[in-house]
């Protein structure tokens, strides 16, 4: 069963990596692009749930813990960004905002335990680790509060925040293979040159500047915003 449950959480992973990055390369809107980001909402869901279930239950690791449930949290609100566009937030809001709001207050206190230990560690990783990643889960859920507020999210600002969403569950996916897991798999002289954090750092230039792109987009004028929809369903059309 553990063998099973590890086995399932490594093909997921190695599935969500390539979807993703095939997501992120392909034009948005079309529909390979939607095909790619639903292997990757299936595969990482997966990969995250039994990550969770593994350092929760088989081997206990409060670290592994943070990331992978904040990995499902994005995942699962990215997908519904991208999925519903129009509408008042929901049950599943209310929900994902509890679920990050619990999230986030386990990093701070793990963070202080970690803080507080004769190592200095919790489970070997830094209190820094921890409040961290308690900080991003409580930002997330200060976004969701917002959007709770709003009465929901629509146009620019819901483009933003599935990108937002499912970029970072994507970075956070690379990082847990490299560095995280895999650096037994590459040898010493690839890792001295740092050519694998490669990925990472592109990723995280190209979240930003689309983000950048999607805001300039949000504050142009209205009849601006409503030529370039047309254009757009026109080039689908074709």
């Amino acid at each position: 069963m553990i063998k099973a449950l590890v086995l399932l959480h490594v093909l997921s992973a190695a599935i969500g990596l390539l979807s993703g990055y095939l997501a992120a390369v392909l034009r948005k809107g079309s529909g390979l692009h939607g095909a790619a980001g639903t292997i990757f909402f299936g595969s990482m869901l997966t990969a995250s749930a039994a990550g969770a279930i593994l350092a929760g239950f088989i081997h206990p690791n409060s670290g592994n813990v943070m990331g992978s449930t904040l990995t499902f949290y994005l995942v699962a609100t990215a997908f519904v960004a991208a999925r519903r566009r129009e509408g008042k937030p929901g049950m599943f809001d209310l929900g994902a905002l509890l679920f990050v709001l619990a999230v986030g207050a386990a990093g701070a206190t793990w963070g202080f335990e970690a803080a507080n230990s004769p190592t200095g560690t919790k489970d070997h990783y830094p209190p820094a680790l921890f409040f961290i990643f308690g900080s991003i889960a409580l930002l997330f859920a200060a976004s969701d509060v917002r959007m709770f507020v709003r009465g929901g999210v629509t146009g620019a600002k819901r483009i933003a925040r599935h990108l937002w969403r499912m970029s970072l569950a994507l970075l956070f996916a690379t990082l847990s293979f490299y560095p995280g897991q895999s650096t037994r798999l590459f040898p010493k002289w690839l890792r001295d040159t740092n050519l694998l954090y490669v990925p990472s750092v592109l990723l995280a230039g190209a979240m930003l500047l689309a983000l950048v792109r999607v805001s300039v987009r949000n504050g142009a004028p209205p009849s601006l915003r409503l030529a370039r929809r047309r254009l757009a369903a026109v080039e689908v059309a074709q």
